[in-house]
């Protein structure tokens, strides 16, 4: 049977036969392949997927054998799932920010809830000469993440917190009166209407003030901005605490006048992405765009889900927006704790699904904000959220202000890479392309036959020409086993290619203004200099088959042609060929 028939049970008998090891990654040998850019194909070997490979994914999981070695110089950029570091004052510098892409972050995240614009243009500044700077050549993305609706508590008198015990009774008000006298008595919360606090909310509702520390349930309205409440635990009033209503339909709107400055500041220093913040509805994500307008109409937006609202609604949401983040702060106040992951699960899948980069958060390796170790609870948090189907993890506070932001990067680089490989590869490719409905557009078929093929040769790479990005994020949906490489002359969707799993986006620097007639050569040399830039990162190995996926003729819309190649054993195949071009 073994060699024949796949285990159909994941405690198969004949597994245990196996060596139990991770699966080769298909970049560390090369292939026995004999083909050149535009030459015949001559296959020599067969397909990884042979029949006795387990297919399903506790079968595969279960045919594991950890090798206990730190992960190699050579498998550094092996990593499909991109990293997001949160930059603070303490990396904020050029020389940490080349150390921190160098250990793996791809994407840098500014947080608009702190710092002022001259700080935050500092940080747009030092992240493009740490990308221009950087050994590895790799684009460097920069996110801006908004503040959002967000409801706080005023200042304390004397801003100096105020110990209260369980059953304290006081007065909630959003008269801005008293934005900055609170007492034991009565405290200001900015709600951005004076009235609708007490519309919103109703008696034996809870409110929770500094992430949860705080519970509060409302005993009585008592004025149209005023509602008296009760504390069910003993704590402190403080200052300018994060105030959440779970179980509210809360009606701020998605975008207040500060947001707005803030996303005309990123429109105006070409910002990447928008990390949009407490998303409630589709309708949010269209504000968003109409504020972006047309000189910002190519910054991808990507919401954050951290409430109920937002979970309720995701499914219009998901067809609105450019990509997920799953915001498990917030999240897991608005929502008891035991049920954020069932609500990430829910989220990552549809987001796979309908082929959209989302984005795991929140203290992930939370631990290495003071520790140069994480808890074995945190990396497995990780790697289960990459393997999960999540196509980006984000550090917060372990970059932002902690003392170990080059190892927490590390980490999670580490991590995502091994967990990568324990994916079932067939089974998840199988599973995406039974959940696609049909017919696919044309794109998207040639997408999913590029990653079948790639499966059936055992490629080493898919590289895809693109201007857009669509094609190789198409390519993504697809997991494939092996890397894609996107070359664009767009150097923002390069930047913006890192949201999607598996993408190793390449800057083609030669102009455009190519003539009809040599439009072919210039494919060709595309794909030469994608090539040569993975064969510099040890994407790819020389003689390793490839899947090339273009264009018909030049312009949106016209991928619709796929190749099969071999990488060249001579460095001078690679070499671009010169073209004459139009005055």
């Amino acid at each position: 049977m073994l060699g024949h028939v796949a285990p159909t049970h994941p405690l198969a008998p004949t597994l245990w036969n196996q060596p139990h090891r991770l699966p080769p990654d298909p970049r560390a040998q090369p292939r026995q392949r004999q083909f050149s850019i535009g030459g015949p194909l001559n296959i020599m070997s067969t397909s990884p997927y042979s029949n006795n490979t387990p297919t399903t994914q506790l079968a595969w999981q279960a045919s594991f054998n950890t090798n206990f070695n730190d992960m190699t110089p050579e498998e550094k950029f092996f990593r499909k799932t991109s990293i997001i570091a949160t930059i603070g004052p303490k990396t904020n510098n050029v020389d940490t920010l080349v150390n921190l892409a160098d250990a793996g972050m791809n994407i840098v995240r500014m947080n608009f809830s702190h710092g002022s614009y001259e700080y935050h243009q500092s940080v747009i500044d030092n992240a493009r000469a740490a990308a221009a700077k950087s050994p590895n050549g790799r684009p460097l993305a920069i996110a801006l993440d908004t503040k959002g609706p967000e409801i706080r508590t005023g200042l304390m008198t004397n801003d100096t917190d105020v110990p209260i015990d369980a059953g304290h009774e006081f007065i909630i008000t959003t008269d801005k009166a008293f934005a900055e006298t609170g007492t034991k008595e009565q405290i200001y919360m900015d709600y951005a209407s004076d009235t609708n606090l007490p519309k919103v909310t109703a008696p034996g509702k809870l409110i929770y003030v500094d992430d949860g520390i705080l519970s509060l349930q409302v005993i009585a309205i008592e004025a149209d901005n005023k509602i008296r409440v009760k504390s069910l635990n003993s704590g402190n009033l403080s200052s300018r605490k994060g105030v959440n209503l779970p179980k509210t339909a809360v009606d701020l709107p998605a975008l207040s006048e500060k947001d707005k400055a803030d996303l005309a500041f990123g429109v105006k220093n070409g910002v990447d992405m928008i990390f949009a913040s407490f998303i409630r509805s589709g309708n949010d994500v269209k504000e968003i765009r109409k504020v972006l307008g047309t000189e910002g109409a190519n910054i991808k937006i990507i919401v954050k889900i951290e409430n109920e609202q937002g979970v309720t609604n995701f499914d219009e949401i998901l067809r609105e927006t450019d990509g997920v983040m799953v915001a498990r702060g917030d999240l897991g106040i608005e929502i008891p704790a035991s049920q954020v992951f069932v609500a990430q699960k829910m989220m990552i899948a549809k987001c796979n699904v309908a082929g959209k980069p989302v984005i795991c958060a929140t203290q992930m390796l939370e631990s290495m904000t003071y520790n140069p170790r994480p808890t074995r609870a945190e990396v497995s948090d990780v790697a289960n959220a990459v393997m999960d189907g999540a196509d980006c993890v984000m550090l917060s506070g372990e970059t932002a202000k902690g003392k170990y932001p080059i190892e927490a990067v590390k980490m999670m680089a580490e991590t995502a890479y091994l967990a990568e490989r324990s994916i079932a590869y067939p089974h998840l490719f199988d599973q995406l392309r039974a959940l696609t409905p049909r017919p696919t557009e044309t794109a998207e078929t040639l997408a999913l036959s590029a990653v079948a093929a790639a499966m059936e040769q055992d490629a080493g790479a898919i590289i895809v020409l693109s201007t857009s990005g669509v094609s190789a994020r198409l390519l993504s949906k697809y997991r494939p086993e092996c890397p894609i490489i996107c070359v664009t002359r767009n150097q923002q969707t390069a930047r913006q290619l890192h949201l999607s799993r598996g993408v190793y986006p390449v800057w083609y620097p030669e102009p455009r203004g190519i003539p009809g007639d040599k439009w072919q050569i210039d494919v060709d040399n595309r794909i030469r200099y994608g090539l040569r830039v993975a064969l510099q990162l040890a994407i790819v190995k020389p003689e390793a088959t490839v899947m090339a996926v273009q264009g018909w003729k030049g312009g949106l819309g016209h991928t619709n042609t796929l190749r099969i190649l071999s990488v060249p054993a001579d460095p001078a195949d690679l070499d671009l060929h010169s073209i004459d071009r139009e005055d």
